[in-house]
């Protein structure tokens, strides 16, 4: 494949950091931003081209894309936002507009499963909304990623287990649900930027190897992290909302809250039944005990 310039946000990040050091290894010139000055460095350090990151100002984002083939693009979480709507929306702006005025070409844009609906799935919304911006921006081929739940979320709950004892969220028991580590997220972008073959608007729905109950992930974890008895507890709505409104802002801590219930009640869900070419390959199994288990001890 012919080698460009790729411009790829979040490039500190679990997902944005593998990306980045996969595109350099394909031998595209890669332009890093992101908001970790150390995180930056060390993806210079390998060769890329590395911008601190300014996601809400238009002009400075349209200054690092000027000139690249394509991008990656993405709504970088800031969970202490009064109004986190509100924020995602001015990070779409942004990112629309530097499409617009720096005339990339291909993107891929980090979404969610989920994000087919315009509401009732908390943040994810804010995620739809993305969508809809770039699929009417008249701009470039765009591929909308919609990642499963991510393995990196059971991070929330290192607190829980070591405070408690126990492991628990708002999520039932006995939920089915697929959950994807975000290394496999980073490749399947690289190889879509790589390729860069895609035309027009199109969504990329996967998920990791197999669907697996919150009970089973906390049976999982616990061997990895020497506490094979740990046990779940689905924790009451209100209960959890007030836990997290000691974490961020009480709207924000509803938007949580609200995603959760959209994922018991089935309206976070993929468009359609994935195919064995939709999932990926690293297990929970694999992920607790290479990267979960760590950051425990940590």
């Amino acid at each position: 494949m012919p080698k460009r310039t790729i411009a790829v946000m979040g490039a500190t990040g679990n997902i944005g950091t593998v990306l980045a050091e996969s595109l350099l290894s394909k031998g595209h010139e890669v332009r890093a931003l992101g908001r970790d000055a150390k995180k930056l460095g060390a993806l210079a350090a390998k060769g890329a081209k590395t911008r601190p990151g300014a996601f809400l100002d238009a002009a400075a984002l349209a200054e690092a894309f000027a000139g690249a083939e394509a991008a990656f693009v993405m709504i970088p979480p800031s969970y202490g936002e009064a109004d986190f709507g509100g924020y995602q929306d001015r990070a779409a702006d942004a990112i629309v507009k530097a499409i617009q005025k720096s005339g990339v070409k291909k993107i891929v844009a980090l979404s969610s499963t989920g994000a087919q609906h315009p509401k009732g799935t908390g943040p994810i919304a804010g995620l739809h909304r993305l969508e809809q911006r770039l699929r009417q921006s008249g701009g470039p081929d765009a591929v909308l990623l919609r990642p499963s739940y991510f393995m990196e979320n059971h991070f929330f709950s290192i607190p829980t287990i070591k405070g408690m004892g126990i492991n628990g969220s708002p999520l039932k028991a006995d939920l089915s649900m697929p959950q994807i580590a975000t290394r496999d997220i980073a490749e399947k972008a690289a190889d879509l930027l790589d390729r860069g073959d895609f035309r027009g608007s199109s969504v990329v729905e996967f998920a990791g190897p197999r669907d697996i109950t919150p009970a089973e992930a906390t049976a999982i974890l616990g061997r990895a992290i020497g506490k094979p008895d740990l046990k779940y507890v689905q924790f009451p709505y209100g209960d959890a909302e007030k836990a997290l409104s000691a974490m961020m802002p009480p709207p924000t801590a509803s938007l949580m809250v609200e995603m959760y219930r959209g994922m018991n009640e089935g309206l976070v869900a993929f468009e359609k039944p994935l195919s064995p070419a939709q999932r990926t390959k690293t297990t929970l199994e694999e992920f607790a005990s290479q990267v979960f288990a760590p950051a425990f001890k940590a």
